[in-house]
């Protein structure tokens, strides 16, 4: 497992590395995926990285995640028609790469997939 707080997502956030920056504000951002699958594939990402997943951000910080629930709803509807699918990984087994919870908000024709 990868430390959250040297995620990919943390260095986003951060501008250690770059990223198609969709919505920003003082506790998510919002990114499109650089191996989507699916064609609109987005990542809606907490800023804070002690989360690993959303069980834990559900019983840490409820408010967070329905903040993070609503900004995908909002990018469907500028990226999707919205329509969209919801995705949160929580585990390796079940193909979480990166240990800082965020949400995939996908649509447009699923292709097979491994969401991190």
């Amino acid at each position: 497992m990868t430390d959250a707080a040297e995620s990919i997502f943390t260095k986003i956030i951060n501008r250690d590395i770059p990223a198609e920056i969709l919505f920003e504000n003082d506790r998510v951002i919002a990114i499109r995926d650089i191996a989507p699958q699916a064609p609109v594939h987005l990542l809606v990402v907490p800023k804070v990285p002690h989360y690993s997943n959303v069980t834990e951000l559900a019983a840490g910080d409820p408010e967070l995640l329905a903040e993070i629930v609503a900004t995908a709803h909002n990018l469907a509807t500028l990226h999707a028609n919205g329509e969209y699918r919801l995705v949160f990984n929580s585990g390796e087994t079940v193909g979480q790469t990166v240990f800082h919870v965020h949400a995939h908000v996908l649509s447009g024709g699923l292709q097979e997939q491994s969401l991190a």
